[in-house]
């Protein structure tokens, strides 16, 4: 079963389907929760995700979080049409939309800004779509927690600790944190910043990934490690 949840509010798209997740936890808490990020979009985890689960294993709940590069572009300035199929985490992930669709886990794609076009195919294969427009006029680059990535960018880690554990505070997921600061990590290679080298860049996103693994493997709590992360950088 295949979850999509888009639109150009990115800040609301992302908190509905972080919510989502949270619900389906506590209705279901033998549910195991896995994200997967662009990085990790390869045929064997979506063979797993699609084959997983059954009568002696438990059901998997699966997020696969910002699978497109070209999400990361403002719509206004992407032809509806355009066709991404040269980005491989498009092409795989596309070819594995039908297991993906019939299996009996709960996969959820979470695509901010997802074009028209590429809803439309996306469209054919899911069973619910959630859709988080912006009000007519409103800019559509607002701003999701720029604060947190602000501190990330500048490589300030008092304020990016200040800035994890109010939102832990507010009750944002850890796993809904994480994918921002993944998120930014990414960007931070493909666009560069002054506070980071490339190198450092690349360190820092190889960083969260092991962090959210160490966690899945039992390791210290995820809210926990984020805040040590922040005073580390």
């Amino acid at each position: 079963m295949i979850y999509l949840f888009y639109g150009t509010d990115v800040a609301k798209t992302r908190a509905k389907t972080f919510a989502w997740i949270a619900a389906a936890r506590v209705k279901e808490p033998n549910l195991t929760y896995i994200r997967l990020s662009r990085e990790d979009v390869t045929p064997a985890a979506l063979e797993n995700a699609a084959l997983s689960g059954g009568l002696f294993t438990k059901r998997l709940l699966i997020l696969i979080d910002d699978p497109f590069p070209s999400a990361q572009r403002k719509v206004s300035e992407q032809d509806e049409n355009e066709d991404d199929s040269e980005d491989p985490a498009h092409s795989v992930l596309e070819t594995y939309l039908e297991p993906l669709a019939a299996s009996d886990n709960a996969i959820l794609i979470l695509a901010p800004k997802l074009t028209a076009a590429k809803a439309k195919k996306l469209g054919t294969q899911t069973t619910l779509e959630y859709v988080f427009n912006l009000p007519p006029g409103e800019a559509a680059d607002r701003g999701f927690n720029g604060n947190l990535v602000n501190a990330l960018a500048t490589k300030n880690r008092e304020k990016l600790w200040l800035e994890i554990s109010r939102a832990l505070r507010r009750g944002d997921a850890p796993e809904m944190l994480h994918g921002l600061l993944q998120w930014k990590a990414r960007d931070l290679i493909s666009a560069g910043g002054r506070a980071w080298k490339p190198e450092e860049s690349r360190r820092l996103s190889l960083t969260l990934i092991a962090l959210l693994q160490d966690s899945r493997r039992g390791g210290l709590d995820l809210s926990l490690s984020l805040e040590r992360f922040a005073l580390s950088i």
